[in-house]
């Protein structure tokens, strides 16, 4: 077994994530390994082009069960990718690059947009993003701490 290195974060299987372009706070991600690619819960996709530039314009919903908080977002279109899900499915997505802060640190990574309804997470980190000096540790959670209990409350889905 390796050794982590003094950069290495360790991190939970679940955390809490920030996501400053989408002026999001918090919002459950599973850290998932076996995935190679980021993933996010998004609705009402809209692809435009500004200037030359293919843009994608979504909304995010950062709690399970209720769209308190929704946030929009617009950012240039990164890739088109065929991704296959957790179930053995394809589907081509499209991916952006988002700005994401785990466990106090900065990361950008590439995020593909899906319907995550029926996932537990509205967001999954994947291994790309987790090569960023993170380790994860399968048996712990919340390493970084959980969302303030009141916003737990308050927006009473799966948290």
């Amino acid at each position: 077994m390796t050794e982590p290195t003094h950069s290495s974060t360790i991190a939970g299987w679940r955390e809490w994530v920030r996501l400053p372009q989408a002026d999001v706070e918090w919002i459950k991600a599973k850290l998932d390994t076996g995935a190679r690619s980021s993933a996010l819960h998004a609705f009402d996709v809209e692809e435009f082009t500004r200037d030359g530039v293919d843009r994608v314009r979504f909304g995010i919903h950062p709690w399970q069960d209720t769209d308190q908080d929704a946030a929009t977002v617009e950012l240039p279109v990164h890739d088109r990718r065929v991704v296959r899900s957790s179930t053995g499915h394809t589907q081509e997505r499209i991916v952006v690059l988002m700005d994401l802060v785990l466990l106090g640190r900065a990361v950008t990574a590439e995020v593909t947009l899906t319907n995550r309804d029926e996932m537990g997470f509205r967001m999954l980190i994947g291994r790309e993003a987790l090569r960023n000096g993170f380790l994860v540790d399968a048996g712990r959670s919340f390493v970084g701490g959980r969302a303030p209990r009141a916003i737990r409350r308050r927006n009473r889905g799966r948290v």
